[in-house]
């Protein structure tokens, strides 16, 4: 997944100017039950850390000592012979949990986290993107509106252009505006002047403390 072969082979799918027919449907489950957080202390070191427990109640066991549900990630395998996520010894089902550590200049810049599901490496590539190369500071990188396409179609979230969401579907994009926001964030930069700058998602609970 990460050769520049790969890369390239997908990026030669992109027709600029006409959408892709839709893609097979996904066959894991959808799931809204993940959480993220992240700390850095005084000397800079930097947690990221996310979880989800994959359904209501995980895999209805927790910690004896913390009360701590398990997650049900091995839901995700599948057996069908031959399938990517095909259930198998020493394996570990696929599944987009990705806690972000941002490095620039050989140290830690940012942890980072976007939740959403199937969102969620869309989301790490789109607040980097906005950061690096739109040069906006951390919380309005957060703010910015999203979009996605998904099994419901191309999810638009409110603040884009009218113009744009017409564009869209004249390339033949299935586009709508969401009724729902699209995943969450938390991330805290690491500044070279050594401040911390920290920034929540208003899509989900959550907030920045400094103390």
């Amino acid at each position: 997944m990460l050769s520049p072969e790969t890369a390239a082979q997908l990026a030669a799918l992109i027709n600029p100017k006409r959408a892709l027919p839709d893609p097979a449907p996904l066959t894991e489950s959808i799931h809204k039950d993940t959480v993220y957080i992240t700390v850095v202390d005084r000397d800079r070191m930097a947690v990221s850390l996310i979880y989800s427990i994959f359904w209501g109640f995980g895999s209805g066991l927790a910690s004896q000592k913390f009360g701590i549900l398990f997650q049900n990630r091995g839901a995700g395998f599948s057996l069908i012979p031959g399938h990517p996520n095909e259930a198998g010894g020493g394996k570990r089902p696929m599944h987009t949990i990705i806690p972000g550590m941002l490095a620039e200049g050989g140290r830690t810049s940012m942890p980072f986290g976007v939740m959403g599901g199937a969102y969620q490496p869309c989301g790490h590539a789109r607040l980097i993107t906005n950061l690096t190369d739109c040069g906006m500071d951390l919380q309005s990188a957060i703010d910015a509106p999203r979009c996605f396409c998904g099994p419901e179609g191309f999810k638009i979230e409110r603040g884009y252009p009218l113009e744009i969401v017409q564009d869209l579907i004249d390339l033949g994009h299935p586009a709508r505006l969401s009724d729902e926001p699209l995943g969450g964030a938390q991330a805290i930069r690491i500044r070279a002047d050594g401040v911390l700058e920290g920034a929540s998602d208003p899509r989900k609970d959550g907030c920045a403390l400094g103390y």
